[in-house]
C-alpha cells in the first residue's frame, strides 16, 4: 500500500511513513509497571497522540493490561459547569473505549449517570476497574483544554481514586497536554495558575517528547526511498534537519512538499536545493 508523509493528526503505520512512536519516551513502560501516574507535555505536532495510541495498543496486546487513550476536550465547552462537563467527558470516553478495546475489556453499562455530580468520573473508572481481570492503563489527552472548576474536579476525582488502584481504579494514568500540570490555567483567560502540582500531587514524573535527531530524520526519509526508489541525498537530509531541528511536523512537511508537489518523478534524486526551495 502507498504511504505518505503525514502532517495532520496521529500517524497510522499502514498509510504513513513513521518511526517507532515510543522510542522518544523510553521510560514510560517502567512508570506503568510501577503503577505510576504521570504527565506528558510537549508542543503540538510532536507525536504525543501517536505515541500514546501506539503504546496503549502494545500494552493491551500483551494481555497484561487494558490500555486506552481518551480525551477530555469535549468538556472544555463546560469549563464553568463541572456537572455538564463530566457527563460530556464520560459519554465520549464510553464511546472511545468501546471502539478501541475488545468487548471483553469494555466498561459496564452507563450506571455512572446515576452517580452524584462531581464523582461520576471516579465512579466510572472504579466500576470499570472492578469489572476486569486485568489492570487499566488510561491516557487522558487534551487535559489542559480544561480550566477552572472543571479541571479541578477531574484532577481531584483522579487523586481520590488513586489509593484504590489497581483492583478498583486504573493502575496507571497519564495526563497528556501542552503544559506541565503546574502550569494548568485556573482562571479562563487569566494568568492565574495552580503554581503547585496539587490537586494532582500524585504524579511521579513530568515527561516531554524530544524532537527527531539527524539519524531519525534520515531513517524516516529512507522509508520513502525504500517504498519508491526516490533517493534523498545526505546533504538533503542534513539540510532538512538543520532547518527543522528535528521538529516532527516540519520534518514531514518539508518532505511532503518535495515529493508530492515539487518532484513527483521518482527517478529524480532529492537534493539540498529541493529542500531549500520547499522551505
Amino acid at each position: 500500500m502507498t504511504r505518505w508523509f503525514n502532517i495532520a493528526g496521529p500517524c497510522k503505520d499502514d498509510i504513513h511513513y513513521m518511526l517507532s512512536p515510543t522510542v522518544r519516551l523510553p521510560d514510560l513502560e517502567d512508570l506503568i509497571k510501577q503503577e505510576s501516574y504521570f504527565v506528558l507535555h510537549a508542543p503540538r505536532q510532536t507525536g504525543k497522540t501517536t505515541a500514546m495510541l501506539s503504546l496503549a495498543k502494545q500494552l493491551t496486546d500483551t494481555g497484561n493490561y487494558a490500555a486506552v487513550m481518551v480525551s477530555v476536550e469535549v468538556g472544555s465547552a463546560f469549563n464553568h459547569d463541572p456537572t455538564a462537563a463530566e457527563l460530556a467527558i464520560l459519554g465520549a470516553w464510553y464511546n472511545t473505549i468501546n471502539i478501541r478495546l475488545p468487548k471483553e475489556l469494555q466498561p459496564p453499562v452507563k450506571e455512572w449517570q446515576q452517580e452524584e455530580a462531581g464523582s461520576r468520573i471516579k465512579a466510572f473508572l472504579s466500576d470499570w476497574a472492578t469489572s476486569l481481570n486485568r489492570p487499566i492503563v488510561l491516557f487522558i489527552d487534551e487535559i489542559d483544554s480544561l480550566q477552572d472548576q472543571t479541571l479541578i474536579s477531574v484532577l481531584r476525582q483522579l487523586r481520590d481514586g488513586f489509593p484504590n488502584r489497581p483492583e478498583n481504579f486504573p493502575t496507571s494514568v497519564g495526563l497528556i497536554g501542552l503544559r506541565d500540570v503546574r502550569d494548568y490555567k485556573v482562571a479562563s483567560g487569566g494568568s492565574d495558575r495552580l503554581n503547585t502540582s496539587s490537586p494532582f500531587n500524585i504524579k511521579v514524573a513530568s515527561l516531554t517528547m524530544r524532537n527527531f535527531n539527524l539519524a531519525e530524520v534520515g531513517e524516516l526519509y529512507q522509508q520513502h526511498t525504500a517504498a519508491t526508489g526516490q533517493i534523498f541525498t545526505p546533504e538533503a537530509i542534513e539540510t532538512a534537519y538543520d532547518l527543522t531541528q528535528g521538529q516532527p511536523w516540519l520534518v514531514n512537511a518539508l518532505a511532503k512538499e518535495v515529493v508530492e508537489k515539487m518532484v513527483k518523478d521518482r527517478s529524480i534524486t532529492i537534493t539540498k536545493e529541493h529542500i531549500l526551495t520547499a522551505k
